[in-house]
């Protein structure tokens, strides 16, 4: 849907749009959570103009959308990372070798940057979008904040505003004026898509469940996006799946899965009875 909507909205316009139409006209009608403006600063930059701003841009020509949806789920990574730091964990033996495979995945896909439809810039683009969305979990999990969505569309009010001046600045008022105007219907359904299916129910979902679980508990639920975005990717606009890109997403997907998956293995080892 994003990589649709790009074909005529600029990325930073885009993006925009979808944290505006997220936060009106929802703030009229949800009440402002409880939580500290500056919490709701915060998430809104960083999941809005940090995660999606250089996700949207990065989508633009330089990394393709399943690649996109992968690549953003290090954000797994960074999450948990960021949590041990905050506690002062140190890293254990699963996690290197959990890191090593990713690393590894993620070099498998820069072996293969020439001449594809993905650019080194936009690999470091979308990796800074995850380490974006990591921080932005961990602002979510210490909100405290009881409703989910009244979070998310008071913090869109501080995303939307940088977002479509770096927009401004960029492309001009008046490319801004003609995309919005020649729009098709379904650009703007893949406009409103973002905004109330991924704002509105998508991060919703995710703020309420990272406001009440662990995050180590919650992100690994964000291993199925890969799945989808590149399945989808195949389907809709035809993207080529070779056999490289697989392997690298299955080493991506594997690292991910170990960090997540194999300290709850062990502990259910150490329970079972004899």
């Amino acid at each position: 849907m994003i990589r649709l909507a790009l074909d005529q909205f600029p990325p930073f316009l885009l993006a925009g749009l979808r944290f505006a139409l997220a936060a009106v006209p929802g703030v009229f009608f949800l009440k402002r959570p409880q939580v500290k403006w500056s919490n709701l600063a915060a998430y809104g930059l960083l999941i809005g103009a940090g995660q999606f701003g250089l996700l949207f841009f990065a989508m633009d020509g330089r990394i393709s959308p399943g690649l996109a949806s992968l690549m953003i789920q290090t954000q797994v990574f960074f999450t948990i990372f960021l949590s041990m730091a905050r506690v002062g964990e140190r890293l254990r033996g699963f996690q290197v070798v959990a890191c090593l495979l990713a690393v590894v995945g993620i070099g498998v896909i820069m072996l293969h940057l020439h001449g594809g439809t993905t650019t080194l810039f936009g690999l470091m683009l979308v990796l800074l979008a995850a380490s974006s969305w990591a921080v932005g979990n961990i602002v979510a999990r210490e909100s405290g904040a009881r409703d989910a969505l009244a979070y998310v569309v008071w913090s869109s009010l501080f995303a939307a505003p940088p977002l479509l001046l770096v927009a401004l600045l960029r492309q001009g008022p008046a490319v801004l004026l003609h995309a919005i105007t020649h729009a098709t219907p379904a650009g703007w359904v893949a406009v409103i898509w973002q905004s109330v299916g991924n704002s509105w129910f998508g991060y919703g979902s995710w703020a309420f469940l990272l406001a009440r679980y662990p995050s180590a508990t919650v992100s690994p639920m964000a291993l199925l996006v890969p799945v989808f975005g590149m399945a989808a990717s195949v389907v809709w606009i035809g993207e080529p799946m070779p056999g490289w890109k697989l392997a690298a997403a299955g080493l991506v997907i594997a690292g991910l899965a170990i960090s997540v998956f194999y300290p709850r293995w062990r502990a259910a080892r150490q329970v079972r009875p004899a």
